[in-house]
């Protein structure tokens, strides 16, 4: 075992771990759970089978993912967020039931208590506001706040908003081709 795993996790044998990740207490990893390289994965989480993640990635206390959710490398989730993977739910499955992706990609950070509705793409270094719902695709390094989650302003790779001439206090900048920030 190449992975720190507390005495009160459950990790199923057959959940890929990577290595050096770390496993706290009351966390529950399914069987056929994929979880990368570096994560840290906080008390009372839960990882059910089809839920993937990438490589240094962080989720704080009491986050669920289920099928059908996939977190790329360097995704931040917040203590307490929610993703939802049935937009029609039911106690008993019927076989009309769909199975509706959602994609957090690199870098992306999600407030604490956020909640990501199935079926969505969050962008690249994105960044959702605590308490958001999200209902639709966020783009990469947009910052989105509110229930619904509307538009707020713009990230840096660094996590910090960008200024009004798109430039942020690290240094960095950036502009807009065809309605997407790029950056310079």
């Amino acid at each position: 075992m190449n992975f720190f795993k507390h005495e009160r996790a459950l990790v199923h044998p057959n959940a890929q771990i990577g290595e050096g990740t770390r496993i706290w207490a009351n966390a529950n990893i399914l069987e056929g759970a994929v979880i990368g390289e570096h994560c840290n994965i906080g008390d009372g989480c839960y990882v059910e089978r089809g839920a993937i993640i990438g490589n240094h990635v962080t989720l704080k206390n009491g986050v669920a993912l289920f099928d059908g959710v996939t977190l790329q490398d360097d995704v931040f989730v917040g203590a307490g967020a929610a993703f939802i993977n049935d937009r029609n739910p039911r106690s008993h499955r019927s076989d009309a039931w769909v199975l509706e992706k959602t994609l957090v990609q690199k870098g992306a950070a999600i407030g604490a208590n956020a909640t990501i509705m199935c079926g969505v793409t969050i962008g690249t270094y994105a960044v959702i506001g605590a308490g958001c719902v999200v209902i639709k695709n966020v783009p990469n390094h947009t910052v989105v706040v509110g229930n619904p989650a509307r538009w707020a302003g713009y990230a840096c790779r660094c996590g910090r908003t960008l200024n009004d001439e798109l430039k942020c206090a690290c240094g960095a900048s950036y502009q807009i081709n065809n309605n997407t920030i790029v950056a310079l």
